[in-house]
Order: structure tokens, then sequence, then C-alpha cells
């Protein structure tokens, strides 16, 4: 059943709004009558009233007409538009969280995908930043950990980083070179010739004391590795 509800408030308010009672009417026939609450005024010998309905036979039919009263149904509807206006906040509150929390899952899916991404880069970054060696100089290794977030633990501090740094290496270059210099320089002092006389074929083959000549090597510094 379908109710018009916007007719119904009319003819509520044409029918004055008020509230209704129900009265019990003097006589035999024990008849009912509903009246505007608050109208019954009673004088010497007679009274007055409002009448809604007149000679109702039934009280629960009497009862039920002065309850459902234009007053009442104004409040009745005033309570059911409140509860619709509140229902459809609520829905349209409901739609509204729904899509935040659609767009924020929205976004937390691109945030994952992007990390995942990101993750994937920054692995292929410090792979591309270990290769050091060849391909990049010192300052381009940096320049690509800092540019990552990859650190470089394995790395001596640069110059800027380190003024004692580049005094260090010169002095540890000088040291090098002294050494090799000193290794260029060394001489071995070979144990003196000798001929083998006890065949003709060796007569005139100069011979060396394979003894001697270790170790006059060993004498020089130079390690001898035994056949």
């Amino acid at each position: 059943m379908t109710i018009d509800k916007q007719a119904l408030r009319q003819k509520a308010v044409k029918a004055g709004g008020e509230e209704w009672q129900s009265r019990k009417m003097p006589g035999p026939a024990g008849e009912y009558t509903v009246i505007v609450k608050g109208s019954l005024e009673k004088h010497p010998g007679w009274t007055t009233c409002r009448p809604v309905a007149d000679e109702v036979i039934d009280k629960k039919t009497m009862d039920f007409i002065a309850a459902a009263n234009p007053a009442t149904v104004l409040a009745l509807l005033d309570e059911l538009e409140a509860e619709t206006r509140y229902r459809e906040g609520a829905f349209i509150a409901c739609n509204r969280w729904h899509d935040k929390f659609r767009d924020a899952d929205d976004k937390l899916e691109a945030a994952e995908r992007r990390i995942a991404e990101q993750s994937a880069i920054v692995a292929a970054a410090e792979k591309l930043v270990r290769c050091k060696g060849r391909y990049h100089s010192e300052l381009n290794y940096r320049a690509l950990a800092k540019l990552f977030g990859v650190i470089t633990p394995d790395l001596p501090p640069l110059e800027h980083e380190n003024v004692h740094y580049a005094d260090a290496a010169e002095v540890e270059i000088t040291a090098l070179r002294q050494r090799i210099a000193e290794l260029e320089a060394r001489e071995v002092t070979l144990p003196p010739t000798f001929w083998y006389e006890h065949d003709d074929l060796s007569r005139d083959i100069p011979v060396l004391d394979k003894r001697l000549v270790k170790k006059a090597i060993r004498a020089a510094g130079i390690k001898v590795k035994e056949s």
C-alpha cells in the first residue's frame, strides 16, 4: 500500500492540526462522540464542546478516531520524514566513505606497484653501481651510489672527505716506486765456470755448478723454485 504523505499532511493541517478526545454522550442510546481536546465546557444545566464525530455506536471505533487525530498524524509524518532524511544522509555518507575507501585502496595498490618497481630499479642500480671497476670512475660510482641510496663501504674516502688520503696515497706510491727500483737494480753474481774434462764431447762446454748458482740467486734476495 502506497500512502501519499504530502496529501495526508495537507488534510491533517486543514482539519485544524488539533488533538481529539472521546466522550460518551448522555442518554439511553449510549452513543459516543469525538470532540476537540480541551473544548468541553460545563455550565450549570448545560455543556458546550466542539464535536468532530457524533453518534458513534462502537467505543473501539470512537477511541481509534480520537487517537488518529490531525496532531498525531502530523507528528507521525514528522518522525517519518526525519527518519527518511536520516536514512538518506546515512546512505549518502556510506557511499561517500565507500568511494573514499575504494580510492584509498586504488592508491594503496598503485603505491605497492610503485614500491615494487622502485625496488627492482634500486636492485638493478645497485648492481650497476657495484660494477665500478672498468666502466665507472670512482666519482661516477659515488654519484650513482648517492642517487640510488646504495651504501659503498668498500670505497676509501675521496680527497674532499679526507684531506690525508691523497698524501697517504702519494707516500705509498713513492714507496712502491722505490721498491721497484730496488728490485730492478739487483744483480746476481754467478760462480766461475769450469770445463768438464772427463770426455771429449763435453770438453769445450763451459759448466756452472747448479748448487752455487742457486746460492748466488738466493743471496740476491730472489726465491728459487725447486723443480
